[in-house]
């Protein structure tokens, strides 16, 4: 874990903790701010504090494509899908108020800002974390896997950050991660994926859960995504009728 803590402390502190405005982030589409979150259950010698991203609701830009206020929302319903999987691509989030109102709150990922997918594509250490997250934008629907969306921290671990416009019932796929097309997906992530798939159920917690954040149309077409790869067993090629690089690519 980044912070090196357990990340159920994480998850806490990103929920209960007091949080302070540090400034806009640059370049954001949203009002994307970062944020230190303080442990409130500390006192001494200091309190304990994390940095994190938050994206407050009404600092999202309305997209024709996407109903109004749910970015957020997706934000969270990738990083349950993450967890569900056993990846932990995606780092700790949550929903709740903050000083500009309901939206997400994410740790924030140290890294360095010259060192994004076309920089480490070809290292041997982040294949299998690459080919998890080409999946994982596969059944989320990713409109926007940017380079620069693909961060690696100081311990080299891969981390995929930005899932406000995923989980569209109509295909919006738009990735850089096209490395792995036509090549078969490993056994050990295609089981990941069918157990994923037993967990989407209504009355399961993972299926109840994205059925408060999506909607039902948006759910049956996770599942069929899910499902139509599982049977694949193939990463797929990128769609050539349709625009499959985000802009800009990075």
């Amino acid at each position: 874990m980044e912070s090196e803590w357990p990340v159920s402390q994480v998850l806490r502190v990103l929920r209960e903790g007091n949080m302070q405005s540090l400034g806009l982030m640059p370049w954001g589409s949203n009002y994307t701010f970062l944020v230190q979150v303080t442990d409130n259950s500390k006192s001494e010698p200091e309190p304990a504090s994390l940095l994190a991203i938050y994206k407050p609701r009404r600092g999202e830009v309305p997209l024709w494509d996407f109903p109004n206020g749910t970015l957020c929302l997706r934000e969270f319903a990738a990083y349950l899908v993450s967890e569900a999987l056993g990846w932990h691509l995606v780092p700790p989030t949550v929903l709740r108020n903050g000083p500009h109102g309901f939206g997400s709150v994410q740790l924030f990922i140290e890294s360095d800002a010259d060192q994004h997918f076309f920089n480490f594509r070809d290292d041997a250490a982040c294949c299998q974390q690459l080919q998890r997250m080409a999946l994982f934008d596969l059944i989320t629907n990713n409109a926007d896997r940017k380079s620069g969306h693909c961060l690696r921290d100081k311990h080299g671990r891969v981390w995929a950050i930005d899932h406000g416009i995923t989980f569209n019932a109509d295909y919006k796929l738009r990735t850089v991660i096209w490395d792995f097309a036509g090549q078969p997906i490993p056994s050990e992530m295609l089981e990941d994926l069918r157990q994923l798939r037993a967990q989407v159920h209504a009355g399961q917690p993972l299926g109840d859960a994205l059925r408060k954040l999506l909607t039902e149309e948006e759910v049956q077409a996770f599942i069929r995504r899910l499902e139509g790869l599982i049977r694949l067993r193939h990463f797929p090629n990128p769609n050539r009728h349709d625009r499959h690089i985000p802009w800009p690519p990075v």
